[in-house]
Formats: structure tokens, C-alpha cells, sequence
């Protein structure tokens, strides 16, 4: 069941770097989903929701390319 749904980065200039952190729930239902993401902390989530350590992680940076504006058809 999807509780937030994904946003694809969407860097407007320079290089974003993006951490995707699995973590395994005690139970169903025992996370929340956060009431937003601007600043959101990992660190803090996993402690206010007792998760422990991550069983996995994914790092990646990505870059919009220039002129990256979509297709025009004419």
C-alpha cells in the first residue's frame, strides 16, 4: 500500500543529490506518513519512530541537462 507517493527529483540547475534509506517497521502502520519534506530529518524520523539502523541505502546525484525543456512539436 502506498502511503506517500514518489516525486521524481527535479533539480532546476546545478547537481542534486539524492539518499533513498530502507528501514524495516516494527509492524504495520507504526510509521506515519510526515505532514512534510522541506528539511526533513532521517535521523530524527528513525528515532521518533524507533526504527534502528537502516537495512539499506541508495545514493545518487543527477543533473538536469541544459535546453532539457521537454519536446517541442511544431
Amino acid at each position: 500500500r502506498e502511503a506517500v507517493c514518489y516525486e521524481q527529483p527535479r533539480p532546476s540547475v546545478g547537481i542534486h543529490r539524492l539518499i533513498l534509506v530502507l528501514f524495516q517497521q516494527l509492524g504495520r502502520e507504526t510509521v506515519y506518513v510526515p505532514s512534510w519534506r522541506h528539511n526533513f530529518s532521517t535521523r530524527d524520523f528513525a528515532l521518533q519512530y524507533n526504527l534502528g539502523l537502516p537495512v539499506a541505502a541508495v545514493y545518487f546525484n543527477c543533473q538536469r541537462e541544459s535546453g532539457s525543456g521537454g519536446r517541442r512539436f511544431l
